[in-house]
């Protein structure tokens, strides 16, 4: 039986179980017995309301500021959210199940140092990262939705940035990394913290206790620091953020990292879309009228802060890949994700200077069955991100 105050001596125990439930169950029957009876006696103490109460009905749900009940998923007024959870659950995985072993010895007698840099610091970029991330869901957003369908989903966003962050740690400790060296670098260098600023400078802005999205401006404010997590933060800063290690990948370098990667890049294909579309959700059913200015702004200021961030981190290009392919690349994808936004296009005629990237992306099935477990993710191959 489950000891609830110490779950874990109930596992190890397991083999000791057997005898004491036998011994126990005279005792469990007579407790079953006496509660029956209570629960008989207390039945006519039991008051029922006055009134019955009304009906959800799916056409009263809202995103935000909604007044039907919050515990009743169903019937859905948003069935895409219910879609995206039920998708989100068929990709499951763990960072233990990639044989790390290969990217021991690339890291200790393959790497040059400006490959060593590289990997290091994405590294410490996106260790960060994906507690913001995590916070921004879990804290800032997931309690101010007021339909359930959205909030289960968010719930296992929450849990997949926790499994990311685990993924980065695994990585770090498989190689060797000093690991207080490595996740204080986004405190000590200026390139890799001020992505992070900016994105604490958002997520700040709407965790206050006293906020209320009926005020116009609050509301206004509250969906542009979720435009920027959906739509820049993951939509841009993640998926760009994975291409230099992908560009190692190609090579034949750090496949076991890459590969790690290319997990996670499916769960923020799910993550951003999301995003997007409940920012979307909100603006059509509250009527919000953005400021085309502060859309701008935010877009230059995240350019700013990828094109100081990417010639930090390739100061020093690296074989197949360099730091105005990194930026020429956020662009494009910026691009796209202000379409699915429905903005004006912040860097018009950006170029695809990744071309291979979206292929380098997706899984492929062919594996060595005694290097790596076989892992099948049904949906990210197939989801798009326009």
């Amino acid at each position: 039986m489950l000891n609830w105050d110490d779950p874990v001596a109930s596992f190890s125990n397991a083999t000791k179980a057997g005898t004491t439930e036998k011994s126990n169950s005279e005792n469990d029957m007579l407790h079953v017995e006496q509660a029956l009876k209570l629960n008989e006696e207390k039945k006519s103490e039991l008051k029922l309301p006055p009134e019955a109460l009304e009906p959800v009905r799916a056409d009263d749900k809202r995103v935000i500021n909604g007044k039907t009940d919050i515990n009743q998923l169903a019937p859905f007024k948003y069935p895409w959210a219910w879609e995206f959870w039920l998708n989100a659950n068929r990709n499951h995985w763990t960072p233990l199940d990639i044989n790390m072993s290969k990217d021991v010895h690339d890291y200790h007698h393959r790497l040059t140092l400006e490959e060593k840099h590289v990997y290091e610091n994405v590294l410490s970029y996106l260790t960060t990262s994906d507690i913001l991330a995590m916070r921004n869901v879990g804290l800032a957003v997931m309690e101010k939705m007021t339909a359930p369908e959205l909030q289960i989903y968010q719930a296992r966003q929450v849990y997949e940035e926790a499994l990311h962050t685990w993924t980065y740690q695994h990585c770090i400790e498989s190689i060797g990394l000093d690991q207080g060296e490595i996740y204080n670098r986004y405190r000590v260098v200026p390139a890799i913290n001020g992505k992070i600023q900016m994105a604490n400078e958002k997520i700040n802005s709407v965790l206050r206790p006293d906020i209320d999205l009926k005020d116009k401006d609050e509301l206004e404010n509250f969906v542009m620091s979720y435009t920027f997590f959906a739509g820049i933060f993951e939509g841009c800063w993640f998926y760009n953020g994975f291409s230099p290690i992908f560009s190692l990948q190609r090579r034949g370098l750090m496949t076991g990292t890459a590969e790690q990667l290319q997990y996670i890049m499916r769960d923020e294909v799910l993550h951003c879309a999301f995003g997007i579309r409940v920012v979307n959700q909100i603006v059509l059913e509250n009527d919000v009228k953005l400021d085309p200015k502060l859309i701008s702004n935010m877009w230059q200021e995240a350019e700013a802060c990828e094109i100081e961030y990417a010639n930090y981190i390739m100061c020093d290009p690296i074989l197949g890949y360099t730091a105005k392919d990194h930026v020429e690349q956020f662009r494009y994808i910026a691009n796209r994700r202000a379409k699915s936004l429905k903005h004006e296009a912040p860097f018009p005629g950006a170029k695809n200077t990744l071309s291979w990237l979206d292929e380098q992306a997706n899984m492929r099935k062919e594996k060595n069955f005694f290097e790596t477990r076989v892992t099948e993710y049904q949906t990210g191959g197939g989801l798009k991100w326009d």
